[in-house]
């Protein structure tokens, strides 16, 4: 589906993307991760063919994704800056709507609109911004693009609203497979829902592998603290932190090493997708706690 060899975007002496390469393969729901400014959004709009790379190779559906009707036709982009005509209510979007996307679902739009409360006369610019973020991905749900770019969609959607959208998500992804990219702050609420995870850093692909083996991908260590710093030479550390006085948690790349010749006084514990993607994005290998550090 997704193609990338060396993908460079740089704005003026400002590097974005810094020679990323990946594939993305069809029918699959992958999460894109990675801290702001990281270049999440910047990679989605050159995916979607909104803007054009500096260098490096990208193919979508086989073709350069930049002015390409194949492309726009069979791609749709969910973000906060989405925008419909002022002077067409609501539920007129979704006639519109079911005009231009083939495999337009408006059977589905019109049941999620009842359902979230929507007024059908009301206007997209009169919405509130959870209320426009809701709308905006019922619609880029609705038209079941092969290629669906959601991109924060949840922004300002109350939690219970998310928690509803994830599951529309998965359902109609279950009735009606495609390709969805998703970017979200809220890892710890779509680890459930996406396939794989793409995580960023500065401009690069840290990671891209499946989630369930992102959760084996680290280990938390806890313990006195000389126990603790003894079991972690030679190890790949990720993340540390004093617990109290002589308590000290770590998280190490996991390895079939670690629970080899574990001392009875340490404890393992697996992490959290959110919190590994956290710590493997960090600069340091600690917390908003050093900043307060005597050290």
């Amino acid at each position: 589906m997704i193609k990338c060899r060396n993908l460079v975007k740089t704005y003026g002496s400002n590097k974005i993307l810094n020679n990323l390469s990946f594939t993305i393969e069809g029918n699959k729901i992958t999460g894109i991760i990675g801290r702001n400014g990281v270049g999440k959004t910047t990679l989605l709009n050159i995916i979607a063919g909104h803007i054009k790379e500096t260098s490096g190779d990208i193919n979508v559906f086989s073709e350069k994704p930049f002015n390409s009707l194949t492309v726009s036709a069979n791609t749709i982009f969910v973000d906060e800056n989405m925008t419909f005509p002022k002077t067409i209510p609501l539920g007129e979007v979704f006639d519109w709507g079911k005009r231009f996307y083939p495999n337009w679902n408006h059977s589905l739009s019109n049941r999620l609109l009842d359902y979230f409360s929507f007024n059908s006369k009301q206007y997209h610019h009169q919405l509130s911004k959870g209320k426009t973020s809701t709308f905006n991905l019922i619609f880029g749900l609705a038209s079941r693009c092969p290629l669906t770019i959601l991109d924060e969609p949840m922004t300002g959607m109350d939690e219970s609203v998310r928690k509803d959208m994830y599951q529309v998500m998965v359902k109609d992804f279950i009735a009606f497979p495609r390709t969805i990219l998703i970017s979200s702050h809220h890892l710890d609420e779509i680890d459930n829902l996406i396939e794989d995870v793409l995580l960023l850093k500065k401009g690069q692909v840290l990671l891209h592998q499946p989630i369930s083996e992102l959760t084996e991908w680290a280990g938390g260590i806890k313990g006195p603290s000389e126990k603790v710093k003894e079991f972690l030479s030679g190890k790949e550390i990720l993340f540390e932190k004093e617990l109290g006085k002589n308590t000290l948690y770590a998280v190490v790349k996991n390895n079939q090493t670690l629970q080899l010749n574990l001392d009875s006084s340490l404890e393992i514990s697996s992490v959290k997708t959110s919190d590994l993607c956290v710590y493997l994005t960090n600069e340091t290998k600690g917390g908003i706690d050093d900043v307060f550090s005597n050290n």
